[in-house]
């Protein structure tokens, strides 16, 4: 590896990277990560340049090529015009808000995702289960991160909520303005890591990063009082340089999150519902009043609650519409582009006639 590509780990650069690397890149072209997505470009850095280029979409009809924050992307070294985005060791993506269908791309090549919540009204374990569905479909390490610890008497009873739905999963309590409480995260955010935080508006989130990077970067706000809740302070997304190596990269509050494409993200979070399921007399039951229902009898003996049954579909039934949607979606423009060449052909050949 050259120098120029070797001065690229403090970025976040690795030997997944390198593997995809032609000899010729090696000199014809300018390695640089995206810091930050803007509403009229990209902010991209790297050890020979930083600068602001035009969004880029490899693939004009696949939404998935469309650069995001943590991509890597090969510049020409004379235009700063990307040719390429190097392959993603992960993909962080939701159905956008409102009632469109497109598809957005949130963050590439993270590490782990701090999904933070807060020990007050905004606790919530379905937006946490819905989180968790991103971020182990994005094969990512998830950290619930319970802020405003402060605010409670017993922060162990928001913990004991959030490791009962599955197992195994890895909780911090902290104060986000406290230095000490926060010291806990060190560990996913060395030389090398990126990690993304994600939460919906006034968890904390914003004082958080503060306090990880060390310097009033984010502009926070308060609490409303009648609610608990803070108002939305973020409004883009970036990575931020870590005192200890690593990257920080934060997201505007998801007010909305729809689900599409996530089907093992589900599997995985709800893996409980999904072995009981298999254990159904009928391969089609539906968990409602056929016989045999293992999912049925476990709600009875009360190993499996009722709630994250409904949480469960919910998000089972969401996600098969979102996914048909968006694939009818992808369809219809691909036909549309056949369409459009088609026409453009014919034209060209009469006036050649």
């Amino acid at each position: 590896m050259t120098s120029q590509f070797s001065d690229l780990v403090e970025f976040g650069w690795s030997a997944f990277f390198d593997t995809q690397l032609e000899p010729d890149d090696l000199d014809s072209t300018v390695p640089a990560r995206v810091m930050a997505v803007h509403r009229g470009g990209l902010s991209v850095v790297g050890p020979a340049v930083d600068t602001l280029i035009p969004p880029f979409v490899a693939t004009p009809d696949d939404e998935e090529t469309t650069a995001t924050v943590g991509d890597w992307l090969l510049l020409d070294p004379t235009t700063y015009r990307p040719t390429r985005i190097l392959e993603r060791k992960s993909l962080f993506k939701r159905r956008a808000a409102g009632t469109g269908r497109t598809l957005q791309l949130i963050a590439a090549n993270v590490d782990t995702v701090f999904i933070v919540s807060s020990c007050n009204q905004d606790f919530n374990i379905a937006r946490l289960e819905r989180y968790l569905v991103l971020v182990r479909e994005a094969d990512v390490t998830p950290v619930i991160v319970l802020t405003k610890a402060d605010l409670t008497e017993e922060p162990e009873d928001f913990t004991r909520a959030a490791v009962k739905f599955l197992p195994g999963l890895l909780v911090e309590v902290l104060d986000s303005r406290n230095p000490d409480s926060v010291a806990c995260l060190a560990p996913w955010c060395t030389s090398g890591q990126t990690v993304a935080l994600v939460g919906s508006s006034g968890v904390g989130k914003s004082t958080l990063i503060n306090t990880l990077i060390g310097a009033e970067r984010i502009a926070t706000q308060g609490i409303r009082e009648d609610d608990d809740r803070g108002r939305h302070t973020t409004s883009g997304r970036a990575l931020y340089r870590l005192p200890v190596g690593g990257w920080l990269l934060d997201t505007p509050g998801m007010r909305e999150l729809q689900l599409a494409n996530v089907r093992s993200g589900i599997d995985d979070v709800f893996a409980d519902v999904v072995v009981l399921a298999g254990e159904c007399r009928f391969s089609d039951c539906r968990h409602e009043t056929e016989p045999g229902c293992a999912v049925l009898a476990a709600i009875e003996s009360g190993t499996l609650e009722a709630d994250r049954l409904k949480r469960w579909r919910k998000l089972a039934a969401e996600e098969a519409h979102n996914s048909g949607s968006l694939a009818e979606r992808r369809a219809n423009d691909r036909a549309f582009g056949k369409m459009v060449k088609t026409v453009v052909r014919e034209k060209r050949q009469h006036n050649r006639e």
